[in-house]
């Protein structure tokens, strides 16, 4: 793969209209996807690539396209699509009541305040971590491949087919799962085989439980071989130790799967958080020498431009400048301010406000600075969609909680709830900073491999932010009216969208606050973490490629099962899809084709999926689109199993035999 930028002389059309409304439309498809997975199954998927394949089969149609243009667009596309994992914390805020949906103004002010706070806090980190950087950025590289095969004028001869063929295969599985994903609305497909039994003298139980959804499937191809089985790791962790044996502990009469899905939610999910908070620990500490170093030679460099050579700068190292980064950073503190202050008032924390609003700034400033160099160095050394933004998460929540602690007297009822959502919204803010620079750093890698103007793109990665930010909040209202989240009073359990992250980062808060958090879990959860992190280091010195990443682990104790167990059949199916490319002719371009078609799945399966939840709001149906009862149920299983078994054959070798078809590799 070749990983060369290209000469930066010569001007490029790149930042147009058009490109901006092709990258927004994009976004709003992408972003409400992002959403309704992530709270699904606790993950978000990179668009990066599929918009930029979206993109330049739009701009085909246009003779003066450009490579350059079609990066504005995936630049646009990719940080609205980032932005949406925001839904790890802001959900929170109704899981404990404070909020009973998401207004539109406040939620849309978090997202765009912080997510244009992070992309500002990312411009001064560019030479440190992307230009004078040795840092691989995995996706960003990749994106920046796809590009040069399709990108307008710049494209090879034989860059038309290939991108026709990327096309094909988002296509197909967009199509093949958004209609799989309507036919288990109708019940005729059943969406999960499940099996939870009692077993021994005590009452234990456990079971199992595959949701057959597309989407988890294809993030099993994407994150790989080795974090899939370090997922299972967790899940057997999980349903094979802990679970019994707390089922066990506890002796209750009741439904196996009732009394196995109580003892996971209130006690194997914080043992899988003692897991994430040490593993998010130990990835920051690795990450603070390189961090350093980098920005110290960042800072030289400046000091060396400055001295008379900054007029000749080539256009590609042209950022924009940083004394409009300062105006454009202090404009975003003071809506953040009123937000703190009025939010401050709507808690009963009003004789503090001054506290809160003065010590709020400074939090998300500071913290939000060091997350923005931390995720970005941990999104250019294993790539965005890797990165354990999660686990980032739950130490500002806890950082946060302890001040509020520290600086406000502990209270009880309505105020300590109030404090709890304080907590919840500044660390909201401060998630906003983290997403986006965990995302912006990727974006801006493949722009300098494709002869982007950094400013160019910067304006584009606010552009995109704006539009995410209008978009999640009416996304948010539709899917917590429609679905409801897991734990929540009065929702339907089995309906419930997961949203695990939010789940534990309010749990958290509310522990450290309220002071009945169970740490005897959280600390065993660390000791798990802790040999796993020693057993993840013997392995990477001792073998080329197995790992068992700890955060990776740590996702399998705490996401519940349907998400996990499929997450790992998806690895398996990657892996070996994979090894048969290896095989055939053109590895390289089938690949990249079979990472096209799991993005295509994603994208499917989660659109459908806020279209019935649009049905069910305005239908007033639970299931508005069932033709059958609940008497189908066993049939369900067998004939939905094995349409996902075959239907997901046919895609792979399908997409194989295309790959296999093409004169040249996308990649």
């Amino acid at each position: 793969m070749n990983a060369q930028p290209l000469s930066g002389a010569t001007p490029r059309t790149e930042l147009t209209v058009r490109g901006l409304i092709i990258g927004i439309v994009i976004t709003l498809v992408f972003t409400a996807a992002n959403v309704f997975f992530g709270l699904k199954a606790g993950l978000t998927f990179a668009t990066s690539i599929p918009a930029a394949v979206i993109s330049m089969a739009i701009l085909r149609a246009f003779k003066n396209s450009t490579m350059q243009e079609n990066n504005i667009v995936q630049t646009v596309a990719s940080s609205a699509g980032t932005l949406s994992a925001i839904i790890f914390v802001l959900p929170g805020l109704v899981m404990i009541g404070w909020w009973n949906g998401f207004p539109f103004w406040i939620t849309f002010g978090i997202c765009a305040t912080g997510g244009i706070l992070g992309v500002m806090y990312t411009i001064p980190l560019r030479r440190a971590l992307v230009t004078d950087s040795d840092l691989p950025y995995p996706e960003g590289v990749a994106c920046a491949e796809v590009l040069k095969v399709g990108g307008g004028d710049d494209a090879a001869a034989t860059s038309e087919e290939s991108s026709r063929a990327g096309l094909l295969a988002v296509a197909a599985g967009t199509v093949v799962s958004a209609v799989f994903a309507v036919v288990v609305a109708t019940r005729v497909f059943a969406g999960n085989v499940a099996q939870y039994f009692r077993f021994g003298d005590r009452g234990g139980a456990t079971g199992y439980d595959f949701a057959l959804s597309f989407a988890l499937l294809a993030v099993g191809h994407l994150v790989g071989l080795w974090v899939g089985l370090a997922m299972l790791l967790g899940a057997v962790i999980a349903w094979g130790w802990a679970v019994p044996h707390y089922t066990m502990l506890a002796a209750t009469a009741g439904a196996a799967a009732d009394v196995a899905q109580a003892a996971w939610s209130a006690k194997v999910r914080f043992i899988g958080a003692g897991t994430i908070g040490v593993a998010a620990i130990y990835t920051l500490a690795k990450l603070v020498k390189p961090v350093i170093s980098g920005l110290t030679s960042a800072m030289a460099s400046s000091r060396a431009r400055k001295s008379g050579q900054g007029a000749t700068l080539p256009r590609t190292e042209h950022d924009m400048p940083i004394g409009l980064v300062g105006l454009i950073s202090v404009a975003c503190l003071l809506p953040i301010a009123w937000l703190l202050g009025d939010f401050s008032l709507a808690t009963g924390l009003g004789e503090h406000l001054w506290l809160l609003v003065i010590g709020g700034l400074v939090f998300v400033v500071v913290m939000g600075f060091l997350v923005s160099a931390v995720c970005g160095y941990m999104a250019g050394l294993i790539g965005s969609s890797n990165s354990p933004l999660s686990g980032v998460g739950i130490l500002v929540v806890i950082i946060a909680a302890l001040l509020l602690m520290l600086g406000v007297q502990a209270q009880t009822g309505d105020a300590g709830k109030g404090m709890v959502a304080f907590a919840l919204f500044a660390t909201s803010v401060v998630f906003a900073v983290a997403t986006i620079a965990n995302n912006n750093l990727q974006d801006l890698k493949t722009g300098q491999l494709v002869d982007a103007t950094p400013w160019k793109q910067q304006v584009a990665l606010v552009v995109g932010v704006l539009v995410g930010a209008a978009v999640i909040p009416p996304v948010l209202d539709l899917l917590n009216e429609a679905y409801g989240f897991a734990g929540m009073p009065g929702v339907d359990p089995t309906r419930a969208l997961a949203a695990p992250q939010a789940g534990l980062i309010s749990a958290l808060a509310q522990g450290v606050i309220q002071g009945n958090i169970d740490w005897s879990l959280i600390g065993l959860g660390a000791a798990i973490g802790v040999a796993l992190i020693v057993l993840d280091e013997m392995l990477g010195r001792t073998t080329r490629t197995a790992r068992l990443p700890p955060l990776a682990v740590g996702l399998g104790i705490y996401l519940p099962s349907s998400t996990t167990l499929m997450i790992v059949v998806g690895a398996i199916v990657g892996w070996y899809f994979d090894k048969r490319a290896d095989r055939g002719a053109n590895p390289e371009g089938t690949k990249q084709l079979g990472v096209l078609l799991a993005s295509g799945m994603i994208v499917g399966e989660s659109i459908i999926g806020v279209v019935i939840a649009a049905i069910v709001v305005f239908s007033g149906k639970s299931t508005p689109l069932a033709l059958v009862g609940d008497g189908f149920g066993t049939a369900a299983i067998w004939i939905g199993g094995i349409a996902f078994v075959l239907v997901n054959a046919a895609l792979y070798r399908w997409v194989a035999r295309l790959g296999r078809n093409q004169s040249s590799g996308m990649a």
